[in-house]
């Protein structure tokens, strides 16, 4: 399985008759797998069925479901007489209660469900098989859309994980000289304290404390293991939208702890700060399409 994208357009259309329907799924980024459903009051089985199908295909994704019916040109509706009399009835009835002398919408009252009946019997159990075999068709094409962009997401964010590779080579190359300049550092506040004439153990303490900031190699080694490990995902399958992004996370905190080590100092140091703001640029980047993957 590759990776597959959370935005994605899929629709099928059968006709047989007069009776007919258009299957519509329309998929976007969410945390979870959020399903809305827009289908004719008589289809409440339906839906159910529908659910329980594409929480079996999906993982992820705001999806709008939209199953419209389609009673063909010809179809006649029939007035339920019964109902629209009790609800004029009603009305007059609480119109004269208050005192007032307006009259019921007919517009309103031929909206009220169940006020027009069509001639095309209720969807049955093989409308539903029909229906059902045509909606696994429409989420295959989904789907299909999803891993095509997917695909998309997936080249850049290599190229993104390439980037931030060689990035972290180049700062690799230059963290011996970093750790010198760190250490020339030390020297300096070293003999500042002690000309200041300052407690052993205020210089132990400060000692120790420019020593830990001295070096970067934690730094990079948790840089190439990150990189290396989203790559990994990248080649799996699965929900990884979101162990992709808790990666990114890391590395911009890797990113950050490296440009903090290295500030203030001159040369190769100015070299890490421009490498350390480009990699954070470029894991923001990286971010943004993570988060539409599924």
């Amino acid at each position: 399985m590759s990776v597959h994208s959370m935005t994605g357009f899929a629709q099928v259309r059968w006709q047989s008759g007069t009776q007919g329907f258009v299957l519509a799924l329309k998929s976007v980024n969410h945390r979870y797998l959020d399903l809305q459903f827009r289908l004719p009051s008589d289809c409440d089985a339906l839906e159910m069925k529908l659910r329980r199908l594409l929480k079996e295909k999906l993982i992820r994704g705001h999806v709008d479901v939209t199953f419209s019916l389609d009673r063909g040109a010809s179809t006649e509706f029939q007035l339920n007489r019964e109902l629209v009399k009790a609800y004029v009835a009603a009305f007059r009835a609480a119109a004269t209660e208050t005192g007032l002398t307006s009259e019921p919408d007919l517009n309103a009252v031929l909206k009220l469900p169940g006020a027009l009946n069509s001639g095309v019997g209720a969807v049955d159990e093989a409308f539903e098989s029909v229906a059902m075999a045509h909606a696994e068709e429409c989420i295959a094409k989904l789907n299909e859309m999803r891993a095509e962009e997917g695909r998309g997401i997936e080249h850049e964010l290599r190229r993104s994980m390439a980037r931030l590779a060689a990035s972290t080579d180049e700062v690799e190359q230059m963290r011996v000289a970093i750790s010198r300049a760190c250490l020339d550092k030390v020297h300096a506040r070293m003999n500042e304290l002690i000309s200041g004439k300052a407690d052993q153990d205020r210089i132990l303490q400060e000692a120790a404390m420019l020593a830990e900031r001295s070096d970067i190699e934690e730094e990079i080694v948790r840089l190439k293991a990150h990189i290396k490990h989203f790559i990994g995902l990248l080649s799996g399958s699965g929900e990884i939208g979101k162990k992709l992004d808790f990666l990114l996370q890391e590395l911009n905190r890797e990113a950050n702890t490296m440009l903090s080590k290295t500030s203030g100092i001159a040369g190769d140091g100015l070299r890490i700060t421009e490498l350390g703001l480009a990699m954070k640029a470029e894991i923001e980047k990286a971010r943004e399409q993570v988060q539409n993957i599924e």
